[in-house]
């Protein structure tokens, strides 16, 4: 059951007349009044053909025209409407069962306190099966405000104890992180222009899609503004940027006017203040080894940085300074599904769209975000969003595939901390991603099948996955994709790596247990950790002592000087065939 607050008005007698009314599409069947302050006396015109709906207006205005007779400024913001809607799965509904629906929203809310004989008059409009009109004045009787603060939150979880007090679908609490939802005005309006979106979720769609172009506030407005969004900085005498409203080209208000919509009441994480922290963290200083084992490509880049994400995620500590990284990267990563849906293929785009999309959800919640702390993910975003060219087929297959297993991870997280809006988006997404890595593995599986090694060679790699997984070999022999994976173990074998070696490190990246296709994982796994020749240990070694010996002075005779870049050897391998 969902009880949606509408913004204060002014004119009561105005939605009496739309309440009572056939509606935009002819969608008001049988209007009457359930439920009310005081139902005796109180004209009902649905039911009474001598009751206008200016008599009603007028029982429900008394009290604010007895303030302002008496204190001379009018109250101009009296009118609350709240609609309450069930599910189209729920069971029918009686008058008197939305009646007492009705009493209990108002007193959750402050309209109508329980006990309060002074409290605000209110009625309650049924014109269709499913959904009623709450419509309240908000000056009491003894002419005081009602209290209303908080009230959004105070209905939505007297909504939660309506749906399991009447048998009917039960929702999950809501937590003040949900972007607001489109006005029936709104989605009128779209649908007459012949838009697909709102103009609300048109904006948040392309802000989203910019982020990971820009590394400040100021790239991001001109980015946008680049576009087809229609930009409104606001700045200080100094020229500081102040705040930003953007606006849809064609969505004019009555007077034919651009209507421009503040970053914040588009979504609360789109605030200038929350992109700023987004985007403008500084990058803590790279490590010179770091730097020379950086991946060539932003694609492997992005897929190490989503390990890395895996090991900060799984810890679900209660240390407040730690979830508050978990929430940054849980951030970065919705970045990185973004960035990857602009990049991928044409075939893919529409799935890994959708997953970034549904994940928006998953990025927000109440724990503030330690931005600073996700700078790799968010950096691999943003390199993917300037790269070139899209990625290979291996590259893409990886990086979707630790998309999955990130996605998954996070939904973790955001369960065991209780966000059940998060961890629901966050499985909505991975349907999606899932679906996109199938796709993304799909002529790789058909390759490496075409060239699978000899019977006698796979019985020897089998033998290497039931030593080195042993908990999971029987599923992962099973899997059909088997046959692949005994190819890219041959490959990775022929390449100088130790295949019982990159299968426990393989495992070790992500857990099979929940796995669906395990062979799968470890192909994308495997490929993405052996796509370079294993490291000649003896040239590594050598290097090592000439460089310790350099620090101390002159390197001893007969030590050859360091080199840019060591010979690859292979490691000798068994026989196999």
């Amino acid at each position: 059951m969902i009880a949606a607050i509408k913004p204060a008005g002014s004119n009561t007698r105005g939605l009496l007349a739309y309440l009572y009314g056939p509606g935009r599409h002819d969608e008001h069947l049988d209007p009457h009044l359930v439920a009310g302050f005081a139902m005796l006396g109180m004209p009902d015109p649905g039911r009474d053909e001598h009751a206008t709906l200016t008599e009603l207006g007028h029982h429900l205005d008394e009290p604010v025209r007895l303030r302002n007779s008496e204190f001379g400024k009018p109250v101009t913001d009296h009118v609350w409407h709240c609609p309450v809607r069930a599910a189209p799965e729920d069971r029918y509904l009686s008058d008197t069962e939305w009646g007492e629906i009705a009493q209990r929203i108002v007193q959750a809310a402050g309209i109508a306190p329980a006990g309060d004989d002074l409290a605000c008059r209110w009625i309650a409009v049924r014109h269709a099966d499913d959904h009623i009109h709450i419509l309240a004045t908000t000056v009491r009787e003894d002419g005081r405000r009602p209290k209303l603060h908080g009230s959004g939150i105070r209905v939505g979880d007297e909504c939660r104890e309506i749906e399991k007090d009447y048998g009917l679908r039960r929702l999950k609490r809501g937590d003040r992180t949900a972007a607001r939802r489109p006005t029936q005005a709104e989605m009128h309006k779209a649908e007459r222009l012949g838009w697909e979106q709102t103009s609300h979720q048109w904006l948040q769609d392309r802000i989203r899609a910019a982020i990971p172009h820009a590394s400040t506030a100021e790239e991001l407005l001109a980015y946008l503004d680049a576009g087809d969004v229609l930009v409104k900085p606001r700045r200080g005498p100094s020229g500081d940027l102040l705040g930003y409203a953007v606006g849809r080209a064609g969505d004019l208000n009555k007077d034919g006017e651009q209507i421009y919509h503040p970053g914040g009441k588009i979504s609360p994480d789109l605030s200038l203040p929350k992109l700023k922290a987004r985007l403008e963290t500084t990058a803590p200083e790279e490590h010179p080894t770091a730097r020379r084992n950086r991946p060539a490509t932003p694609w492997h880049q992005a897929t190490e940085a989503l390990d890395s994400l895996r090991t900060e995620i799984t810890d679900t500590s209660a240390d407040g300074r730690r979830d508050a990284q978990m929430q940054a990267h849980i951030s970065a990563l919705g970045e990185l599904i973004e960035a990857t849906a602009q990049k991928a293929p044409v075939s893919l785009r529409a799935e890994l769209r959708e997953a970034s999309q549904a994940f928006a959800r998953a990025q927000r919640s109440q724990i503030r975000a330690e931005d600073r702390t996700a700078h790799a993910l968010r950096a691999a975003a943003r390199d993917i969003a300037h790269a070139a060219t899209g990625p290979g087929g291996s590259a893409l297959a990886a990086l979707t595939a630790a998309l999955v297993w990130a996605a998954i991870v996070a939904g973790r997280w955001h369960e065991a901390k209780g966000h059940a809006h998060q961890a629901d988006a966050a499985r909505q997404a991975i349907q999606h991603l899932q679906s996109a890595a199938d796709s993304a593995l799909a002529p790789t599986l058909t390759e490496l099948e075409a060239r699978r090694p000899k019977e006698e060679a796979r019985r020897t790699l089998a033998n290497d996955i039931r030593a080195a997984v042993p908990e999971h070999a029987e599923r992962i022999l099973a899997d059909p994709g088997w046959p692949a994976l005994a190819t890219v173990l041959a490959d990775a074998e022929a390449g100088g790596h130790q295949p019982h070696q990159l299968l426990k490190e393989a495992a070790a990246r992500r857990e099979l247990g929940t796995a669906h296709r395990p062979a799968r994982v470890l192909i994308t796994r495997i490929q993405h950790t052996s796509r370079n020749p294993a490291p000649n240990r003896r040239a590594e070694a050598a290097r090592l002592r000439s460089t310790t010996a350099s620090a101390f002075g002159t390197p001893s005779p007969g030590t050859q000087p360091p080199t840019a870049t060591a010979a690859p050897t292979s490691q000798p391998s068994r026989p196999r065939r």
